[in-house]
């Protein structure tokens, strides 16, 4: 009987779960305009597996389930019908939001680098936005900006450590309540309740605390962490 009802908990678990996938992809697309396809996901394996595996054909994949597979990226879509489908079809897939155009950028960071940076924004009394964390990186929302507005940006830096990601034209970032290989992800600072649509900063604004975090973080330097 205890395990029947285990067994129970964790079916209404799951399906709550997918559920609340659905539901997000919807509310970024729909009310947000912020175009989204499902994610790669992870492979069934043995509860004894001790690595994650990616659905998609790349054995070594460093992103395991954090990515855009089949549909590619170029599919990502505001429109709810085929949101609908796509979830319903796999009510495991993660978010993907395919970042920049008219749609959100970010700059993320490992997750201690990423959590020193959003103390020191805060310190200034800076207006952030959402801000995304998985167990390894963070990642701040910024409002679209284009690829020479960046290059501007980060000539005029002595440096600029590996370890910043920058989420830009052509990119895409797992957004909540996604699953991948890294774990859970989860808003670290979330949208405010009721907002028609989040309200972004600048990348001026953010990143100079990126980099600087990037740069004076053990480990947040070099190091690429994903």
């Amino acid at each position: 009987m205890r395990e029947i009802l285990g067994r129970r908990r964790r079916l209404r678990f799951r399906r709550k779960a997918r559920t609340a996938r659905l539901d997000a992809a919807v509310t970024f697309a729909v009310e947000w305009d912020w175009p989204v396809l499902p994610g790669a996901g992870l492979r069934a394996t043995t509860r004894t597996a001790a690595v994650p595996v990616c659905s998609c054909p790349d054995p070594d994949c460093v992103v395991p389930g954090a990515h855009p597979y089949d549909p590619g990226l170029l599919a990502a879509t505001t429109d709810e019908r085929m949101i609908r489908w796509w979830w319903t079809r796999r009510p495991d897939a993660p978010v993907v939001l395919a970042t920049g155009g008219a749609a959100p950028c970010a700059v993320s960071l490992p997750a201690v680098a990423g959590a020193r940076a959003l103390a020191a924004l805060d310190a200034t009394g800076m207006r952030l936005g959402p801000v995304v964390a998985t167990p390894t990186r963070w990642s701040i929302l910024v409002a679209p900006y284009g690829l020479e507005r960046l290059g501007e940006l980060l000539y005029a830096k002595d440096s600029v450590p590996s370890s910043v990601r920058f989420h830009g034209e052509g990119g895409y970032l797992l957004l909540p309540p996604s699953v991948a290989g890294t774990g859970q992800v989860r808003w670290e600072r979330a949208p405010l309740a009721g907002s028609a649509r989040p309200w972004l900063p600048d990348v001026e604004a953010v990143v100079d605390a990126l980099v600087e975090a990037g740069t004076s973080t053990p480990g947040g330097g070099s190091r690429l962490a994903y």
